[in-house]
């Protein structure tokens, strides 16, 4: 995303014929059958790359897994048969993940869809308006330092999850307590029997279901008691109901606990008294239900108990473990890759899918104690899709902001994107406008399943080049096997460990971050890399739009600098007194070169040199004018 995007040709038509995004790139003498071999073979490298991916870019936008793997198979079947960049493969974005975490943590999942498919409908309108050239109009410092910004706020937020921990609220409050999660993360673990590991992984997945079902009833009982416009729907004797299947369910878990021996393990005193304060919390929760009396209070404390409970069943120094082994193979797998003979055979293979496959099945054969993926069976039945109720109560000024926000950098990161794919290949050149377009649709599908929002992907999409994908049929088929995967083979995801999806992001986000690209900023010019900095550091201190305007606003203020920055040199040539213009003359330069005229000497010869200028405005131009005529009448020439 990092590649200066290519210019349309002068005199070409803008709207090139659609079938010319269609055709196979390098057409081989072998025909369609051979270009249909390429295409599946490279929709299969795709595929393993989109995969922990998808999953991971939910885990850091604070969603079910499932969102990140629908929006995945829409971008391959809709955007893939849509797009205008043939070879571009679209799907979430890590670009995007600190927006939608804002977002929901805010307002909730359930606004997630509408924010989503309002920035579908933008993208269309920009699309079909023909604007798709215009999001390529940013200062490559800005761009830069968006991406850097975000890949701070991912490193910071995943370094966490990758301890088994939850992110905090900030991204400041992320980067200072790293130190934190390193010293949880840091001791040598101590693993208990095989069999009381088993049951500490299963208790753990049944409580962190049980917390998402408190999260869900308080969340509910709050939408019925808004002053305005409360929720009617709900029934509170169903929500008692409910709770009480979460105070059953806690006994169950702490059931198993004891028979495996866990109570008694090391740390059983504290996990025990965890789970008597949350098993409390939940009955008083269900009785305060049932009497209406202190409710929310009661569904607060139930909900920190309950979370209390989850975490003295986590280990967070076996998570660290298992996310640095992640890294590690990561890094080891690319420098195989790149530099010994046998393993460049392998290249195409991904590194982050190695790395998941091995974390995987060390943690399913050793039953460690750490947290899983959670992937439900029906993919549709997870998603919060935009409701009438959702409609009328919702806080319509955030929610357009955060809409316009998404349809901004989504469309820019996909064009960017689109941009650098172009410089990958020989083939078809990107048609902004139906890309935008095809992206539009895409999102507005997303948001009606209350998916998570997509862009074209840099990382699939190099991918796609460079197994040797021809057409648009490899982008089409990885969503196909997004789809076979999640349909048939859920239960082989759910062995996956959150600790492995968060150590690829914390890889991911130190490349987003680099601070390399700096180096090269300072040789270009040295305002660059104010803007950069400026750019990374709001970002990371406020939040992404504020700190990308932050950048736009300082970029247009370096052009201002440039238009006004006019240099005029004198010199003497026999008895002529020569000035010669350099730069640009606007009406912000008028001051210096007003100055420069007034200290030329009456009566004598002139000669004004404009050929090194660059641009000048109609100001400018009358005080010559004038300054002329006055020289003139004065004796001068």
């Amino acid at each position: 995303m990092t590649t200066p995007p290519i210019e349309d040709t002068p005199g070409q038509p803008t709207s090139p014929d659609p079938r010319a995004a269609d055709a196979p790139v390098g057409q081989s003498s072998g025909g369609r059958s051979a270009t249909f071999v390429q295409d599946l073979l490279a929709s299969v490298v795709v595929f393993l790359v989109a995969l922990p991916l998808c999953m991971g870019i939910a885990i850091a936008s604070n969603v079910p897994v499932a969102y990140g793997l629908i929006t995945g198979i829409v971008g391959g079947l809709v955007v893939g048969f849509l797009a205008g960049s043939p070879l571009q493969v679209s799907g979430p974005a890590a670009g995007l993940a600190v927006i939608i975490y804002k977002l929901v943590a805010e307002q909730g999942l359930e606004v997630l869809g509408i924010a989503v498919l309002l920035a579908g409908i933008i993208q269309t309108a920009a699309g079909l308006m023909k604007l798709g050239r215009w999001f390529r109009a940013v200062s490559p410092a800005v761009i830069e330092g968006m991406l850097a910004g975000i890949g701070v706020l991912i490193f910071a937020s995943q370094f966490h999850v990758m301890v088994d921990d939850a992110p905090k609220k900030t991204g400041i409050g992320n980067l200072i307590t790293i130190p934190e999660a390193v010293v949880k993360g840091l001791p040598w673990p101590k693993l208990a029997d095989r069999s009381v590991r088993g049951a500490v992984v299963e208790a753990n997945q049944e409580v962190g279901a049980q917390h998402a079902k408190q999260i869900e009833i308080l969340e509910a009982y709050e939408s019925h008691s808004r002053d305005d416009q409360p929720d009617e729907s709900v029934d509170l004797d169903e929500l008692a109901a409910r709770q009480r299947e979460i105070a059953a369910s806690l006994d169950t878990v702490a059931a198993t606990l004891r028979e495996g021996g866990v109570f008694a393990a090391d740390g059983g005193t504290r996990r025990e008294s965890a789970f008597n304060a949350a098993r409390e919390a939940t009955e008083a929760a269900a009785i305060a239900l049932a009497s209406r009396e202190n409710v929310e209070p009661t569904l607060l404390a139930a909900e920190r108990e309950v979370l209390a409970f989850e975490r003295t069943l986590k280990n967070h120094a076996v998570a660290a473990k298992v996310g640095l082994l992640t890294i590690a193979i990561i890094v080891v797998w690319q420098v195989l890759t790149s530099r010994v003979g046998f393993f460049k055979k392998l290249k195409m293979v991904p590194a982050p899918l190695i790395a998941i496959v091995v974390a995987t099945l060390l943690a399913y054969l050793l039953k460690l104690p750490v947290m899983y993926v959670e992937v439900p069976d029906n993919l549709l039945a997870e998603g919060h899709r935009p409701t009438l109720t959702t409609l009328q109560k919702l806080a319509w000024g955030p929610t357009l902001t955060a809409a316009v926000v998404i349809a901004i950098v989504a469309s820019a990161e996909t064009l960017l994107c689109a941009s650098a794919v172009d410089q990958m290949h020989t083939g078809p050149r990107t048609q902004y406008d139906r890309e935008l377009f095809a992206q539009g649709i895409g999102n507005t599908i997303c948001g009606f399943l209350g998916a998570l929002p997509m862009t074209g992907v840099i990382v699939r999409s190099a991918a796609n080049v460079q197994a040797g994908g021809r057409t648009r049929t490899s982008a089409i088929l990885h969503g196909v096997w997004l789809l076979l995967m999640c349909v048939f083979f859920t239960q082989v995801l759910q062995k996956v460990p959150t600790s492995a999806l968060a150590a690829i992001l914390v890889y991911t986000g130190y490349r987003l971050m680099g601070f390399g690209k700096l180096k090269r900023l300072w040789q270009t010019r040295r305002s660059e890399v104010v803007i950069f900095l400026a750019t990374v550091g709001t970002i990371v201190a406020t939040d992404l739009l504020t700190g990308v305007l932050t950048g736009f606003v300082l970029a247009a203020l370096k052009l201002a600098s440039s238009l006004s920055n006019l240099r005029v040199k004198r010199e003497i040539d026999g008895d002529r007194e020569v000035l010669r213009l350099q730069g640009a003359a606007t009406f912000m330069s008028l001051p210096s070169l007003a100055e420069a005229l007034e200290k030329t000497p009456q009566g004598t010869n002139v000669e004004i040199d404009m050929a090194a200028l660059q641009f000048i405005d109609h100001s400018c131009v009358e005080l010559l004018d004038s300054w002329e005529k006055q020289h003139t009448a004065s004796g001068g020439t």
